[in-house]
């Protein structure tokens, strides 16, 4: 297969993914459109078509959540080329979509390039209830749904539970209106965006993927939804 590359990283993730952190985003750009546009959205869609159990969880209960992410984007995405219409949307590859209110995550993921995970406060924590998830790195949305953040990151060393304290003061403190991103960059053996897995480690390791996150809390429903824009760029 073909890799799905973009030409380059955006400026503000040329850097050290450390440097500044998480920090404010500007309240449409939670959702954005790049040269791969095209083509991810047709991984995005066979994805969805044929392995629905893999990359799509949204029950009925979280439908509420799931068409206010729906209606939150289709108030961006005429700024980012498309025709938004009563029933469907014209991409800026030419596709139309019929928009799916029963149905808002599986309609988002053949709009946007972005992974979309809702999380909702249960307690004291914040649980995985919903997401669309078409290019998952190095987890499975199986795995992780109806858990809680600190639970999520068990595979990850470096989540320790400093940081679970940390990212969890981080959802409960995001505003409405004001979302917040960061980003991370990793180099990667091959550029397969659909990484479920550990990703292996050889001598060679000529991709970079790097994933734009943003966290944004919905003014209704109050969940907060956490963005995934992945690139994958050669070295």
């Amino acid at each position: 297969m073909t890799p799905i590359l973009q030409n380059a990283l955006p400026d503000a993730q040329a850097g050290d993914p450390r440097l500044p952190g998480t920090q404010p985003c500007d309240a449409d750009g939670w959702l954005c459109v790049d040269d791969a546009y095209a083509a991810q959205l047709v991984l995005r869609t066979q994805l969805i078509g044929t392995r629905p159990d893999a990359v799509l969880y949204e029950p009925e209960s979280t439908r509420d959540t799931g068409r206010e992410v729906l209606d939150e984007a289709l108030k961006i995405l005429p700024d980012l080329g498309f025709e938004v219409s009563q029933d469907t949307v014209v991409c800026p590859d030419g596709r139309c979509v019929q928009i799916d209110r029963d149905a808002p995550l599986h309609t988002l993921g053949h709009l946007v390039q972005e992974d979309i995970c809702i999380l909702q406060k249960q307690g004291d924590e914040h649980v995985l209830t919903s997401a669309v998830l078409c290019f998952p790195a190095n987890w499975r949305l199986a795995e992780k749904i109806n858990r809680p953040l600190t639970t999520i990151h068990d595979p990850v060393d470096e989540y320790d539970a400093n940081i679970s304290r940390r990212v969890q003061r981080l959802f409960d403190g995001v505003r409405t209106g004001k979302p917040l991103w960061r980003f991370n960059k990793l180099s990667y053996a091959d550029a397969d965006l659909h990484q479920p897995y550990k990703r292996a480690v050889t001598d060679e390791m000529p991709f970079v993927r790097s994933e734009r996150q943003c966290i944004l809390r919905l003014p209704q429903t109050n969940a907060v939804v956490f963005t995934i824009h992945t690139y994958v760029v050669a070295r």
